[in-house]
């Protein structure tokens, strides 16, 4: 146990401390002070940090610690060693992930700090993070864009978060980008196309031989077959991607299968084979934000199934397209169907996230496209000292 005065952090090591875990945000964010935090479903929560159980934890480890004041908890965070990772990397990095904590600079750095020594003590060099558990999932601290409301699946955290983990030694590692396209970004843009971008588009789309067809939920062990082979080899060159296993990704795809709308999830293929795909969610976080226990009994699962006809924003969570197509302007020809899709049924807006800072094919087209960059959320990393 680290111990400093009166502040204290435990290792979480029984199912009633994990429970205690996942319980940290509602002790410290509430909705009269934190009114865009949205309250995350705690079996979904849960389901992620099943060691047992969750395929992402078949090749890596994790440590879970809760930070207490005077037995009043302020914090929490997960140290992960993720061994897939490594060997696709060729390096020694480790993680954190699930932090949270108070306007508490000292139990910061004692998280951070506890962190860092059992990934230190494992012979990793470095400590990148946040992420929840990877860069597949959540990840991420938000540093810009705090007034806007949380999309699904994204992180929303106050303001002081930045300041706290910089002043634990952590540096900028690489930053996020969410960008809008929509009418609710502050612009007053509609959600449509520049009028010279639909017709490039629908020039290429003439040209290029692709065709656009909906990923069958009836078919969906073959859907994820051609997704998962898609998702690899698309995002392969991309900063700290880790390739999931297909266990990983049916597990994922399964879960995202309950709330996807067929609308919004399609494939896209030239000469009969897969070229790439992309799906869209509603945003659930609308209705989350009303289930403010985290829990879909006695009452969550109602609002949710009475609640899904009333969204009309979106999350842009994939879009991913081989490399030997990226070419054929198929990112306009994606976007375009994104919107003609998202118009025929009442979308307003949808958030495409997230997109390195640096990644200029997908940060080009989405600007040219009229899309506004509204939310950044930043990866931070430090040296470990190994004995």
């Amino acid at each position: 146990m680290f111990a400093r005065m009166s502040l204290a952090v435990l290792p979480v090591a029984s199912p009633r401390e994990l429970r205690r875990f996942v319980d940290v945000p509602w002790r410290l964010f509430d909705a009269a002070r934190h009114p865009q935090w949205v309250p995350p479903l705690r079996i979904a929560v849960r389901d992620v940090l099943d060691a047992r159980k969750h395929p992402f934890w078949r090749t890596a480890d994790r440590a879970l610690w809760i930070a207490e004041r005077d037995g009043a908890v302020v914090g929490r965070i997960a140290a992960i060693e993720n061994r897939a990772h490594n060997a696709f990397h060729g390096d020694r990095t480790g993680f954190f992930g699930f932090f949270e904590c108070a306007d508490d600079p000292e139990a910061a750095r004692a998280l951070l700090d506890t962190a860092a020594a059992w990934l230190a003590a494992r012979g990793l060099t470095s400590m990148q993070g946040p992420m929840n558990p990877s860069t597949n999932y959540e990840c991420g601290v938000l540093v810009d864009g705090f007034a806007h409301h949380p999309v699904l699946m994204t992180t929303w955290n106050p303001p002081y978060y930045d300041a706290l983990l910089a002043g634990a030694g952590m540096g900028t590692a690489k930053d996020l980008l969410g960008w809008w396209i929509g009418r609710d970004a502050g612009d007053g843009r509609d959600f449509a196309l520049p009028p010279s971008y639909a017709v490039h588009a629908e020039r290429a789309l003439a040209q290029s031989g692709l065709r656009f067809r909906d990923l069958e939920p009836s078919r969906i062990e073959r859907e994820i077959a051609v997704c998962w082979d898609v998702y690899n080899a698309a995002w392969e060159p991309n900063w700290g991607f880790v390739p999931m296993t297909r266990e990983e990704f049916a597990h994922l795809a399964k879960d995202l299968k309950m709330i996807a709308d067929p609308r919004f999830a399609f494939a896209a293929e030239i000469d009969g084979q897969p070229a790439g795909f992309v799906i869209a969610l509603p945003d659930y976080h609308v209705l989350f934000k009303k289930i403010r226990s985290g829990r879909l009994l006695p009452t969550g699962l109602l609002t949710l199934l009475t609640g899904r006809r009333s969204l009309h924003t979106l999350r842009v969570l994939a879009l991913g397209v081989r490399r030997e197509h990226r070419t054929r302007g198929i990112f306009a020809l994606f976007t375009h169907e994104i919107v003609r899709r998202g118009l025929a049924a009442g979308i307003t807006g949808a958030e495409a996230s997230w997109v390195l800072e640096d990644n200029h094919l997908m940060n080009r087209p989405l600007r040219a496209m009229g899309a506004t960059p509204y939310r950044r959320w930043r990866i931070y990393e430090r040296a470990l000292e190994t004995a």
